[in-house]
């Protein structure tokens, strides 16, 4: 193959993916003097990884749709976290379609579709992942901004929110941005007698740079990036819920703990991976167990990962009491469709819309907070 591997340390890391979609050409190591198959490590990912992608997506739609429904004909985005939430939910379900493709690729071992589903669902799968991430970071500054800087944000969030659409479109450019390496060197191609769908550079460059480059993007973008920002602003929050005179502050500190909890829960595993991962690049002298045992962990925290996506809904949804009561109404007024002529069906809906608008506030946000 042309462009391939130059030494023994490129052979053991040339397809190495570092998101997770494919069965990496890293499975089988072979020289002169050392033979390191992971036949057990495909079986294992053949087994495991397609179930669980099936679920994530199953439940992933179900939950990130029903938000989009909600937003959509119950409630209109009066705050900057809705406007995030919404945008979240639709990045969710992108980041879910594309599920069912690495699915296959991993149940049969190989990549069976084109060159172009090749670049364009990894495409997607990454700028999905990433502007979800980046959005979980917004959500955190506008909260922040609307409880820690009440007295001084009005006038502010007023003018965040005429910019909403501005605002978004930044977001989604620079979730393109981080992730146009995807569409550059992913491809599917040949190895060891079969196609994968993974990053392949010219031969002119230099694999390992390359590889740390887009590692580092992930990682900082991916995780530290919300990481800080989370920890930051929700520290502050909780400093200024204990100080108010607020019966419902409780509550609040409790989903704020529960929504840092799950995200490290979901993202440390995966992430710690990845820097072992990084540390390892290059090197010649790395030990058989040592690999299976990276690979293993690499599919069973990744699939943590991407549970996050199950979850958003969850945490920065239905957990708010308003949102609820608005999944509440979509069950209701569906069960009545099911019952009566859509008419009356449609009128419900329009006046259950009308009347929750009217009870809340201009700045009111579906967050439980």
């Amino acid at each position: 193959m042309s462009g391939g591997p130059r030494s023994l340390g490129d052979a053991f890391n040339l397809s190495e993916d570092y998101f997770g979609s494919g069965n990496g050409s890293d499975y089988t190591l072979d020289d002169e003097s050392l033979l390191c198959s992971m036949q057990d490590v495909r079986t294992f990912s053949g087994l495991f990884v397609p179930i669980a992608y099936s679920l994530i997506c199953v439940f992933g739609l179900l939950g990130n749709v029903l938000v989009v429904i909600t937003f959509a004909f119950y409630k209109k985005a009066k705050s900057m976290t809705d406007v995030y939430l919404l945008n979240m939910a639709i990045a969710d379900i992108l980041f879910v379609l594309t599920l069912p493709f690495w699915a296959v690729s991993h149940a049969t071992g190989k990549w069976v579709f084109s060159n172009a589903m090749c670049k364009l669902m990894k495409g997607i799968y990454a700028v999905n992942f990433n502007c979800g991430m980046l959005l979980l970071t917004c959500v955190s500054m506008d909260r922040y901004i609307a409880i820690v800087q009440a007295t001084k944000s009005f006038r502010l969030r007023s003018r965040t929110l005429a910019h909403r659409r501005a605002i978004c479109l930044v977001v989604w450019g620079a979730s393109v941005l981080i992730s146009s390496w995807t569409f550059m060197f992913y491809q599917k191609y040949s190895v060891q007698s079969r196609d994968v769908c993974e990053p392949h550079f010219p031969a002119t460059a230099d694999p390992v740079r390359w590889k740390l480059l887009m590692l580092g993007l992930q990682l900082l973008f991916g995780f530290f990036v919300p990481l800080v920002f989370m920890i930051f602003c929700y520290m502050f929050i909780i400093k200024t819920l204990v100080q108010a005179q607020n019966s419902k502050r409780h509550k609040a500190i409790r989903v704020i703990i529960a929504v840092v909890l799950v995200f490290l829960a979901c993202q440390i595993p995966h992430n710690m991976v990845l820097l072992v991962t990084a540390v390892q690049l290059g090197r010649t002298d790395r030990e058989c167990q040592g690999a299976k045992l990276l690979a293993y962990g690499r599919n069973v925290t990744e699939v943590l990962a991407f549970l996050h996506c199950c979850l958003n809904p969850v945490l920065y949804a239905f957990i708010g009491q308003k949102f609820r009561s608005y999944f509440l109404k979509i069950v209701k007024d569906l069960w009545c469709v099911r019952r009566k002529p859509k008419a009356s069906g449609f009128l419900e809906t329009t006046a259950s819309r009308q009347n929750s608008e009217t009870v809340d506030n201009e700045n009111a946000s579906s967050f439980t907070m």
